[in-house]
């Protein structure tokens, strides 16, 4: 699919200049800088340097004071407290975050993860029912909850209370929790609303700890479940984030817990991690848990500090992963089939498929692969408990999570966020949704919308690359939402003669920039390999790329990651 190439607009030279000569960088890195609101020599240094006493005061948010308060009581009076998550990542890592800081002072708590088939997303009946069975009179809820007013008034009438911890957008009505801590509610005044519900469940514990004079460095083992929710739930890292994201990847990287440790030993990992690897290495096998079979044990190799039940906790993980990933590229085809056999699907601006045998847990990530695919609001539906319920995800700039909204009374069950959301509706619903999803969707989202886009940061000469360059550059990390890896443009550049097509379809090349014909710099195409003859017959084009590390046999060294090739 043709690709956009937009220019992100250049800061004001003088500015660019000032700030250049301050820092002693090259003005094509003060320009990058600036472009990200770092325009003076101290908020460079907050950016390259972020610092754990920058995060907000936990208090500042909404219902804080109350939460404390109650998990003091609960603790103060011997109470059975029930830590409640979802069944993915930002679900699970929440529950192992609070679960082990609550246990390494209190052992009357436990944890509870639903289960994904018989009790679906969020707080359920069953979960209820199974707290009073037991004795439960807290339960704390983490990721999930903000819309469970009918769920949370259920419990009230059993004598247990609720602390909600969420950063979904709020319905019209609160759920009566004793405490309701929410970043996006309308009346939470809290500096920074982007948190995921690890996040939320962070700033939990920070705040029980400030109140009772525990030192904020105990709370710092946690900071790579953080890390680990933040990059899988695509939250942008900026501000707290960034902050947490930033001391989460140190501690994977230099003392990663026992079960972080077995999924790396299991996928043979033994390099730096970044965000991207946290997204694609460590979240998948997390989330294959809850997908395929419970969330529970996802919990269980997260907490675990015993170095051989992690590892076998781990070889489960990663056996299950795989047959997700067999699961996830069947479903797919018989998708984009679907899609393929049905003209009026192909000029539609919405995907919206059901096919009641389709695998629950994997439903989401279908939905992302055909997204890619024909680049359009898509939601990949399947039947559980007699109803239809999927996943759905967006396209840039398009908010798939109102439009769904435009059809909340064809609904039993929504919630998401911009770019993702889950739905649940009765089967004899689905022919009116998808219609009047089709109509909002088309009513609403602008034509350029529906065209993938690659912003291009900067355009520069492949000899302004050099290792103090990268090393400037390596320091923008941690990258992701909101401080994407900056994408450079260089034109009319060719390959030196060794472009070549390696593994499934991707290009390897050693690009050079005529007429000063050099050493070639390397670099790799991934899915560009329809392009191998245009390239082999050195034809110049212009290449969209961003600069990396790449180590091969215990050598490191710098290439480029080609985006994208256009030809003149």
């Amino acid at each position: 699919m043709e690709k956009r190439w937009v220019i992100k607009q250049t800061p004001e030279q003088t500015a660019v200049e000032k700030l250049a000569a301050e820092l002693s960088i090259s003005p094509v890195l003060a320009s990058l800088l600036i472009q990200r609101g770092v325009n003076t020599f101290d908020e460079a240094k907050t950016f390259f340097r972020p610092s754990l006493e920058h995060l907000h005061d936990p208090f500042l948010m909404k219902d804080m004071d109350k939460a404390v308060e109650r998990m003091q009581k609960a603790f103060t009076s011997n109470e059975k407290v029930l830590v409640y998550g979802d069944y993915d990542v930002d679900g699970t890592t929440a529950v192992s975050l609070v679960y082990t800081f609550i246990r390494s002072f209190y052992s009357n708590v436990e944890y509870y993860i639903p289960d994904r088939y018989s009790e679906g997303y969020g707080i359920s009946v069953q979960g209820i029912d199974y707290a009073a069975e037991k004795g439960f009179s807290l339960i704390i809820a983490l990721d999930c909850g903000i819309k469970s007013v009918e769920k949370v008034a259920y419990a009230k009438s059993k004598n247990i209370d609720f602390i909600i911890c969420d950063h979904h957008r709020p319905g019209d009505k609160l759920p009566e929790a004793v405490a309701v801590l929410d970043p996006k509610r309308d009346d939470c005044s809290y500096p920074f609303d982007e948190l995921c519900g690890c996040g939320v469940g962070f700033k939990l514990v920070q705040g029980f700890a400030q109140k009772n004079n525990i030192p904020f460095v105990e709370l710092e083992q946690y900071l790579d479940l953080c890390a680990i929710s933040i990059a899988a739930d695509i939250v942008p890292i900026v501000g707290e984030n960034r902050i947490l994201a930033y001391y989460g990847l140190q501690h994977i990287n230099n003392n990663p817990r026992e079960g972080i440790r077995a999924i790396l030993e299991l996928a043979n990992v033994k390099k730096e991690l970044t965000i991207t690897d946290l997204v694609f290495i460590i979240g998948p096998r997390i989330n294959a848990a809850g997908r395929l079979e419970t969330g529970k044990k996802a919990v269980a190799l997260l907490i675990s500090d015993n170095d051989e039940v992690a590892r076998e906790s781990g070889i489960a993980i990663n056996t299950t992963n795989i047959e997700r990933r067999t699961l996830d590229t069947s479903i797919t085809q018989h998708a984009l089939s679907m899609i393929e056999e049905d003209a009026e699907l192909l000029f539609k601006k919405t995907t919206v498929l059901f096919h009641p045998e389709w695998h629950k847990g994997v439903v989401g990530i279908v939905a992302s692969r055909l997204t890619e695919k024909y680049y359009r609001p898509t939601i990949i539906l399947t039947e559980s408990n007699g109803m239809a319920t999927g996943s759905a995800r967006s396209v840039k700039d398009f908010d798939v999570y109102e439009a769904i909204e435009a059809c909340s009374h064809l609904l039993e069950q929504f919630g998401g966020h911009k770019y993702a959301a889950g739905l649940t509706l009765k089967r004899e619903n689905l022919e009116a949704f998808i219609a009047e999803f089709e109509k909002v969707v088309s009513s609403t989202i602008e034509e350029h919308m529906l065209t993938p886009e690659i912003e291009v940061d900067a355009e520069i000469d492949l000899s302004m690359i050099d290792a103090k360059f990268y090393r400037v550059l390596k320091q923008f990390a941690p990258f992701g939402p909101g401080n994407m890896a900056p994408v450079f443009r260089t034109n009319s550049v060719s390959d030196k003669g060794s472009v070549r097509i390696v593994g499934a379809n991707h290009l390897k090349m050693d690009i050079v920039s005529p007429p000063a014909i050099n050493k070639g710099f390397p670099a790799i195409g991934f899915n560009l390999g329809h392009l191998f003859e245009k390239v082999l017959g050195k034809k110049p084009f212009h290449a969209l790329y961003v600069i990396e590390e790449n180590t091969f046999n215990g050598n490191t060294t710098l290439q480029m990651n080609v985006k994208d090739i256009k030809f003149d």
